[in-house]
């Protein structure tokens, strides 16, 4: 069995992407307020920041940073995705033997600003590069669409 090496960092700031396991399937805009939940249940239990956040219909990027002295990205990550799975109709997850996320996700320390500028644009930009937007701003499941529209009451 492989072991996976993560870079550990505590209070780190990390780039994630989970992605759930049939790439057709559009489980995550569909039932957004099960994962909004599943997302509020964990923080509430193992606190964290999101900086930027995109959910795709299959698949989620996050930048997150932890608490000071805490590292366990994972033990979050496994929450979100379990309690997500609880609560999705059976009929809408269309489960596969191993569940419907793919059994492991990607995480990128966060290094410098530039870094993170990157990632901050990866995110933004993810809708419109599916394809599902013009501008990826405009995408409803994204943290940016709120800076959107908060930018447009202020002007």
């Amino acid at each position: 069995m492989s072991k996976y090496r993560r870079l550990s960092v505590p209070g780190g700031t990390y780039f994630f992407s989970v992605y759930l396991q049939d790439r057709t399937a559009d489980t995550l805009i569909s039932q957004i307020d099960i994962l909004r939940q599943s997302v509020r249940v964990t923080r509430q239990r193992w606190p964290f920041e999101i900086e930027a956040a995109v959910v795709l219909p299959n698949a989620t990027h996050m930048i997150w940073t932890l608490p000071e002295g805490d590292a366990d990205f994972s033990k979050r990550w496994r929450l979100i995705k379990s309690t997500f799975s609880r609560h999705v109709p059976a009929a809408q997850a269309q489960r596969a033997e191993t569940g419907i996320w793919q059994r492991r996700f990607w995480d990128h320390l966060i290094r410098d600003q530039q870094d993170f500028d990157v990632h901050m644009a990866l995110i933004r930009d993810a809708p419109a590069a599916k394809g599902l937007v013009r501008d990826g701003q405009d995408w409803p499941y994204s943290s940016f669409a709120k800076q959107k529209a908060e930018r447009a009451k202020v002007a």
